[in-house]
């Protein structure tokens, strides 16, 4: 059953049917309960589709998805007669490696409100899968009394609110181009770099729109990227663009924030239509009455356009900048200010505002030396609204104070670039005087006397037992001092002495350089960041175990190759450590795994975890042992 609906071209035309539809309507609704409820296709359950319900009321939104196992191409859905489509199609992929097999399954999902009451049919859906065409069969759907649904000819145009305003009547241009295009949008043409964008794709019309589908993603490279979510229902508006009326909608927006400066490509956004044309009337009665048209397949796309990226400015940057950009309050929190030795402590630092939070970079606090500290524990809480990335970030660190006696946690210094002003924001946390107590088993660990300042070290060290085992005694004349080994030792003190005093200034010279000391810690830095990735995977936290991974894989590249983060691209990855001597089949595999960490910290993935985690060990082994 096909239905096509489109958009108002002029007064008294603001839907039309397919001339066959008015013949066909009532036989298919007196046989609809007759077709079965379809859930998945004969053909080696391939494809499959399920509803969220089968029992809906008018003005309840449900949804319809399609599910495919295997490299799928050429998706076609299903004309939604009786249902308006308010977002759709949301696509979804997944893969699966299984003892080094991988598999690949995605999904199309569309949210559907039903508009009248009665039993309604999904159609069949279809797809090639292998060369191979599956298609599913309907999806029968019982529509009952809810809340009313705005329909043709009350006012409100569907799927538009409530837009009545005309845009003329005059028959559509031959270049469709004209009626039918989209156009994408920034909030602003030139941002800094970290700053947050806002990027809209735009769909114009003046054509009668029967169906349409999303073909190509701006890949976004140079960019880390926030989608917006989009609500439940269209909200269409009239534009005016170049003289003439146009329904516009927002098919799509997100959030930029550039990774580095200089001029940025966005690439287009690319979709098809099937649009509705009136075509010349053949004489026939139907054609008089409901009047004549053509359905045409026709391909958009937006024009690429540039953002000019300004890099943060290094006047006035403070020491301590972590990469904040936009606008934060920060806080600071303990959950007590006297304890006893060796128990625990709970400090947080609360930042909040908006901007790019999920950007930040690991705070560094300065704890006292008698404080151990374990890594923080995050927690997010951002939402990507229409104009802007908000929430907070919390950094939870547990800390366990290990001697007796009066500890001051300093106030953390924390500062952001406001691109507003164009000038960094220095802020401030409470510091925090603790008070430790003698604990209660406190053996083996050194503690502070409150009568004097010396440490009382443990027993055995400072004090000798009384000996009780057999003693090995010598003669008196069998002394070292004066034996051969005695003078070789005498002999072999200057070289020793030169060859400490070379090795201090070599080392001196090693620590003056800021790059170097990075590339000879990089491994020590990702081992600590593995460690982490390894206790998330024993409690089972997917999202913080792909983190950790990506974190450190890109901290260890950063170190050890000496470049910025913002400045890690694929490209630059992967032709400095051929460069320096790293595989080619090294470098592809770090890459692959950098790819599979990033895409499941957004979405689900069914690799291992622990074959990632011990492939993230290897590719760090191996950039060691190749690395010039």
């Amino acid at each position: 059953m096909k239905k096509f609906v489109f958009l108002k071209t002029g007064k008294g035309s603001m839907f039309r049917l397919n001339k066959f539809t008015l013949s066909l309507t009532v036989l298919l609704m007196c046989f609809s309960t007759l077709l079965p409820i379809a859930s998945l296709s004969a053909q080696d359950q391939k494809f499959s589709a399920q509803v969220s319900q089968t029992q809906v009321g008018t003005g309840e939104a449900f949804e319809v998805s399609f599910s495919i196992k295997g490299n799928a191409e050429r998706f076609s859905a299903p004309d939604f007669e009786g249902f308006q489509v308010i977002s759709g199609p949301n696509v979804s992929q997944s893969m699966t490696s299984i003892n080094g097999s991988m598999s690949v399954s995605s999904a199309y999902s569309f949210v559907l409100v039903p508009v009248k009451v009665g039993t309604y049919n999904i159609g069949a859906a279809s797809v090639f899968i292998g060369g191979r065409r599956y298609t599913t069969s309907p999806i029968e759907i019982k529509v009952v009394k809810g809340r009313p649904v705005p329909q043709a000819g009350s006012g409100n145009t569907a799927g538009r609110g409530n837009e009545t305003e005309d845009i003329g009547n005059e028959r559509l241009p031959a270049d469709i181009s004209k009626s039918l295009f989209l156009r994408s949008h920034t909030s602003k043409t030139t941002a800094y770099q970290g700053e947050q964008v806002v990027l809209t794709y735009k769909l114009y019309t003046r054509a009668g729109i029967v169906d349409s589908r999303v073909d190509k993603l701006p890949d976004l490279n140079g960019f880390w990227n926030e989608d917006v979510k989009p609500q439940q229902q269209t909200q269409w508006r009239v534009e005016t663009y170049k003289g003439l009326k146009y329904h516009v909608a927002d098919v799509k927006k997100t959030i930029l924030f550039a990774e580095h400066s200089g001029k940025i490509v966005i690439n287009p956004f690319e979709m098809t239509f099937i649009v509705r044309l009136p075509a010349e009337s053949t004489g026939d009665i139907m054609d008089q009455f409901f009047g004549s048209y053509k359905d045409v397949k026709y391909s958009a796309k937006s024009l690429p356009i540039v953002l000019n990226v300004r890099p943060l400015p290094e006047a006035g940057k403070p020491a301590g900048f972590n990469g904040a950009v936009g606008k934060f309050s920060v806080g600071a929190s303990l959950d007590k200010t006297e304890l006893k030795a060796n128990e625990t402590l709970n400090y947080k630092v609360k930042i909040a505002g908006s901007g790019n939070l999920k950007l930040l970079q690991p705070l560094n606090i300065n704890f006292p030396p008698d404080f151990e500290k374990y890594d923080p524990k995050t927690n997010d809480v951002i939402t990507a609204g229409s104009a802007s990335v908000t929430g907070s970030r919390e950094y939870a660190y547990l800390i366990i104070p290990r001697h007796q006696g009066s500890f001051r946690i300093d106030p953390l210094q924390f500062s952001y670039f406001n691109p507003e002003t164009g000038k960094y924001v220095e802020l401030k946390t409470d510091g925090f005087n603790v008070k430790v107590n003698k604990g209660l088993a406190e053996e083996n660990v050194t503690a502070l006397s409150s009568a004097n300042k010396k440490d009382i070290k443990i027993l055995d060290k400072d004090i000798r037992y009384i000996k009780t085992d057999d003693l090995k005694l010598q003669h008196q004349g069998d002394q070292f001092f004066g034996s051969a080994v005695h003078i070789i030792l005498l002999l072999l003190a200057p070289a020793l002495c030169l060859g400490a005093f070379i090795l201090r200034n070599k080392y001196r010279k090693d620590n003056l350089d800021q790059g170097k000391i990075k590339s000879r810690r990089a491994a020590k830095v990702v081992a600590r960041h593995l460690a982490a990735a390894q206790k998330y995977l024993q409690q089972q936290q997917r999202t913080e175990f792909y983190e950790a991974i990506f974190r450190g894989l890109y901290g260890y590249l950063s170190d050890k190759m000496g470049i910025a983060m913002a400045d890690l691209q694929r490209e630059h990855i992967s032709t400095t450590l051929k460069e320096k001597g790293v595989q080619g089949d090294t470098v592809g595999s770090l890459l692959e795994t950098l790819d599979l960490c990033e895409m499941a910290r957004f979405a689900p993935v069914q690799v291992a975890e622990q074959e990632v985690f011990e492939k993230a060990k290897h590719i760090i082994n191996q950039i060691e042992n190749e690395i010039v």
